[in-house]
């Protein structure tokens, strides 16, 4: 794997946590059997209702996992910033049975939906950009936007036992998680959170 990807992340509202740390990080066919709260846009989880991964299942039943959590989805919610927190994720759910690595946001028309072992297809220097902003070249521009938001896919559900951390845009959202009972490593890191 590439030597950047030390973890995987996902970005989650804090008031999530406690089932969280009970039920693990579920695919959206699984977390709308329970109660909670979601950052999710409508019209992209329309698109990823219908989508079926190539000899796998369909997406609604994968847990998704980014590569880097620093990238549009999280943009598009940072005034929520202070209400969230990006879970840190082991990278050893890619040698789980089933899981898929998409090259790009996993509801585009374009993505390549891949075994953890072709990670050498996905563009990494996209990926841990700090942003993917092309003005000069606005084709450039979506196809960056898109690769920010590859995914690792897992069968289902990230069982608790995976999660080693979070991150947490400042120091209240950090004793906001503790008093959830989040007992594992936070960091503080506000330009996570495009701060």
């Amino acid at each position: 794997m590439d030597p950047r990807v030390t973890e995987l992340q996902c970005i989650m509202p804090l008031e999530n946590i406690p089932s969280i740390l009970k039920h693990g990080i579920l695919s959206n066919e699984r977390a709308a059997k329970l109660p909670h709260e979601s950052v999710a846009m409508t019209e992209v989880q329309e698109r990823r209702d219908l989508k079926q991964v190539p000899r796998g299942m369909k997406l609604h039943q994968y847990a998704n996992l980014y590569f880097h959590a620093r990238n549009p989805m999280l943009y598009k919610r940072k005034e929520q910033a202070a209400n969230l927190c990006v879970l840190c994720v082991s990278i050893e759910v890619l040698e789980l049975d089933g899981v898929v690595i998409a090259d790009c946001n996993a509801s585009s028309n374009y993505v390549r939906f891949l075994p953890p072992s072709n990670w050498r297809l996905l563009e990494f220097d996209d990926i841990f950009a700090l942003n993917w902003i092309h003005p000069d070249d606005p084709i450039a521009q979506l196809r960056h936007r898109s690769r920010k938001c590859a995914e690792v896919l897992v069968p289902h559900a990230v069982e608790p036992r995976f999660l080693i951390g979070a991150r947490v845009v400042n120091r209240t959202a950090e004793e906001q998680l503790r008093a959830l009972g989040f007992s594992l490593p936070i960091t503080i890191d506000p330009g996570l959170f495009f701060r």
